[in-house]
């Protein structure tokens, strides 16, 4: 009897670590192959156009598409190159021929697109993980979402001493407004006279572009990490307690809600990835290892294409094709309608940011510092460089602007001459 339980009991164990196994493995499942129904080719944005806002937040626009102006692409000459040693984790808001950027040491920095020359630094003190926005207000305004204040530990993304600081884009700089809030690393989403931000403690709030005055506040069931997107009236983003929220931008009335899938304890992944919206779909990944697409209207899972690792970009949406990089250091192109892999590629280390396409070349980054450029269609690499850790691109159809660790380099495309 003691030799069949001594078996029992090893057995049980070695059921045990193949669970495990297979759930550090698989994470929470597999694919969910998907079809065309809730899904409209023609229902998406333009990528931005030059002008004085080209890019004016993270995304480029509000569906969060990734997708940048002009023909720019390699082979490249380097214009310029500025900044410290603090890392930029998030990519420049462009507006008025200036880059705006946050670093981690708590400086908020606006420079030159056309030399690279800082016109104004704002010292700030806070911990910071998110782009700026750009508007037209009074002759041009910066929003940056904050943190906690230094030192900048695990805690400094929690709950606590966050802040939306808003200064004048131009030369003064001077703050017009400010608004604490919970620790907040959302990129601000403006629309129209509107803007959206939300915070470590559930919070998403509606504020007005010219005071800060809340105009609605919305409660989510987990923190809010990623920016929101808009589209059609809608907001949309993912929270922590692996639900994405579709809310009525006029009040925050929620439309509806949809989850990230649960593994064998319930539990589920959480989204810090932003969302991007198009073709009637929303886009967005996943802690689980997930890329999901659920319908815009209905909030219905439409596909999921499981990873190797943790999702936390953003997608890409550019000619019906999803891009997305995960921490299984592989690189995906997705068919937008069905999630059916159209081809990956592998890196030389984990991918935690977002992608970008200019001109018909995705490019992305490792953590390993290393930015890549492959061609959309193909995913044959045309093009790398050796820095870069998070989101490293942005154009205004002019110069690439590639972030390095604490750097930011402007290329230009290469004059070639006439034969």
């Amino acid at each position: 009897m003691r030799r069949l339980l001594v078996v029992a009991g090893v057995l049980i164990l070695l059921a045990g670590i193949a669970t495990a196994y297979y759930a550090s493995r698989n994470r929470f499942g597999g694919s969910v192959r998907g079809t065309s129904t809730e899904f409209d080719p023609t229902q998406t944005v333009a990528a931005p156009r030059p002008g004085p806002l080209v890019s004016p937040m993270f995304g480029g626009e509000p569906q969060h598409l990734h997708v940048g102006t002009g023909r720019v692409r390699p082979p490249f000459r380097r214009d310029w190159v500025s900044g410290g040693t603090s890392l930029i984790e998030f990519p420049p808001a462009i507006g008025f021929h200036y880059l705006y950027y946050a670093s981690l040491n708590g400086n908020l920095i606006a420079v030159s697109t056309r030399n690279g020359r800082r016109l104004w630094t704002v010292h700030v003190g806070r911990c910071e993980a998110s782009s700026p926005a750009v508007d037209r207000l009074g002759r041009g305004s910066v929003y940056e979402t904050f943190l906690n204040r230094h030192p900048c530990g695990r805690d400094a993304a929690k709950r606590g001493d966050g802040e939306l600081l808003v200064v004048a884009a131009g030369p003064s700089h001077h703050v017009r407004w400010k608004k604490h809030l919970g620790a907040s690393e959302t990129s601000p989403l403006i629309v129209r006279n509107r803007i959206y931000v939300g915070d470590a403690e559930g919070n998403v709030y509606c504020l007005r572009t010219v005071d800060g005055k809340t105009v609605w506040r919305f409660r989510a069931g987990g923190a809010v990490k990623g920016a929101l997107a808009f589209d059609r009236g809608r907001l949309f983003f993912g929270a922590y307690d692996g639900h994405l929220y579709a809310l009525r931008a006029s009040d925050g009335k929620q439309i509806w809600r949809a989850s990230s899938a649960r593994d064998w304890f319930g539990r589920h992944g959480n989204f810090y990835s932003t969302p991007a919206v198009a073709y009637s779909r929303v886009y967005l990944g996943s802690t689980d290892g997930h890329v999901y697409s659920f319908g815009e209207q209905s909030g219905t899972l439409r596909w999921s294409y499981h990873t190797g690792g943790f999702v936390y970009g953003s997608p890409a949406v550019w000619g019906r094709r999803i891009f997305v990089g995960s921490y299984d250091r592989w690189f995906y192109a997705l068919d937008a309608a069905t999630g059916a892999l159209l081809w990956k590629f592998r890196a030389n280390g984990p991918i935690s940011g977002s992608a970008t396409v200019v001109d018909g070349i995705v490019y992305f980054a490792t953590l390993r510092r290393r930015t890549y450029g492959l061609d959309a269609r193909t995913g044959k690499q045309v093009w790398t460089f050796r820095d870069g850790a998070f989101t490293p691109v942005v154009t205004d159809g002019e110069r690439l602007y590639v972030l390095g660790w604490g750097k930011v380099y402007a290329f230009s495309p290469r004059t070639r001459l006439q034969s």
